[in-house]
């Protein structure tokens, strides 16, 4: 079956499904495969729950008139999905970069959606499957589209901003992320800048903060350019960033230096479509961060800075030099493996255990199996070589009265924390 011939189908249907636990009635099913599922056996199953068609890519189950036979479920998907981008003539912005991404896409859609109808990425669908499907819900009624891309080795942005075909783009940061994958944080700066590539040989706009000296570079001389920075100052940071951007104050409900280039970002963009002062003032002002990042929480007598989303040496670094800087308080930082490192996780992770014990921070517990293996004399540091272990200490010795940092990678799952403090 010919892409257009398919896209008529899809505008027949209501949505996209991948799961057959979501399906919704009126939906094409895309029956997707994975290292331990195969989506072609669940095509009947789909029907049954209410998908009008269902798209596969083995003969033997295409056991009704209503599947849709192709070569490949997954391509089919991508290329449905580059083909409708085409269709919609709409402005998408594209983003990318080792820290950030997230917040900064939902910094960026609160304040272009004060103005028009936006469309963004749900969560962290940012992957070859999460990017083809976002680009799938933006509707006739979509004004510009929010696109986040994440990649962990070479070419992946290349390959997704092919299938968005963005027209505006940037880069939150370059940093220490994915580097099992990379392999260096040159190999980090090569693959995220593919977005930079994509968007100069299409000739279309990049927006480079002023202060990153490594994003001016790669951008070069690129005239297409749009450097912000210049007109935003941060007036204070503790614990929630407040700052300035043209004669407009802003109080915001972040914490972390490492959060003002991504609400900078969101201000350009948006002064960029001419949304206006107020607009992009309220807009930031009103967003709360969720999801375990850079969430303020108050329990009985603890405070907590919950940034457990996710975790990698740039980030780490970040958030304790935040952390360190807050004063009258009794500090205690817990700490979880970061993953996806590679030959440099030995030293990476002992390299954050250096670093922390330096800062003004009471205590660090660092959890799982390669901070457990660091080594330091510091009296100041605890390790434990899994969360039960963690667990344990904190059932035992109950705090009280302290203001908490939880950082992890994601597998970590950290925000088991918040039931035993």
């Amino acid at each position: 079956m010919t892409i257009e011939r398919l896209y008529q189908i899809f505008l027949k249907c209501n949505t996209i499904s991948t799961d057959t636990r979501k399906i919704k009635s009126g939906c094409l099913f895309f029956a997707l495969k994975g290292d331990n599922f195969n989506g072609n056996k669940f095509a009947l199953e789909a029907l049954k729950k209410g998908a009008q068609y269902v798209v596969i890519d083995e003969k033997e189950y295409a056991k009704h008139d209503h599947c849709i036979l192709v070569d490949n479920v997954l391509e089919t998907l991508q290329n449905l999905a580059t083909f409708h981008r085409k269709t919609l003539n709409i402005p998408i912005i594209a983003l990318t970069g080792s820290n950030g991404k997230t917040t900064t896409k939902e910094l960026i859609n609160a304040v272009l959606s004060k103005t028009y109808n936006t469309s963004a990425t749900k969560g962290n669908l940012n992957n070859h499957i999460g990017v083809p499907l976002t680009l799938l819900e933006f509707t006739n009624d979509t004004e510009i589209g929010i696109v986040e891309m994440g990649a962990n080795h070479q070419k992946e942005i290349e390959f997704l901003s092919n299938i968005a075909l963005p027209d505006y783009g940037l880069i939150t940061n370059f940093g220490k992320a994915h580097l099992e994958g990379f392999g260096s944080i040159e190999g980090v700066i090569k693959g995220k800048s593919e977005l930079y590539n994509h968007l100069r040989s299409h000739d279309k706009v990049v927006f480079v903060n002023i202060n990153d000296k490594t994003q001016i570079e790669q951008i070069g001389d690129y005239e297409k350019t749009i450097v912000f920075g210049s007109n935003m100052s941060m007036l204070s940071a503790q614990p929630f960033i407040k700052l300035k951007f043209n004669n407009t104050e802003v109080q915001t409900h972040l914490t972390g230096t490492y959060n003002y280039n991504n609400i900078a970002v969101a201000i350009a963009i948006g002064l960029y479509f001419k949304v206006d002062d107020d607009s992009i003032s309220e807009a930031i002002a009103n967003y709360i961060p969720s999801n375990n990042r850079s969430q303020i929480i108050e329990k009985d007598s603890n405070k907590i800075i919950l940034d457990a989303y996710n975790a990698n040496p740039t980030s780490m670094i970040a958030a304790l030099d935040n952390f360190g800087a807050i004063k009258g308080f009794d500090k205690i930082a817990i700490l979880g493996d970061m993953f996806e490192l590679g030959k440099t996780a030995d030293i990476e992770h002992q390299s954050i255990s250096d670093y922390s014990q330096q800062l003004n921070i009471d205590h660090i517990y660092l959890v799982g199996r390669n901070f457990f293996k660091t080594v330091n004399k510091s009296n100041k540091i605890s390790r434990f070589e899994s969360f039960d272990d963690l667990k344990n200490e904190l059932v035992n010795s109950p705090l009280k009265n302290k203001y908490f940092l939880i950082k992890g990678s994601r597998g970590m799952a950290l925000e088991r924390v918040l039931d035993l403090i």
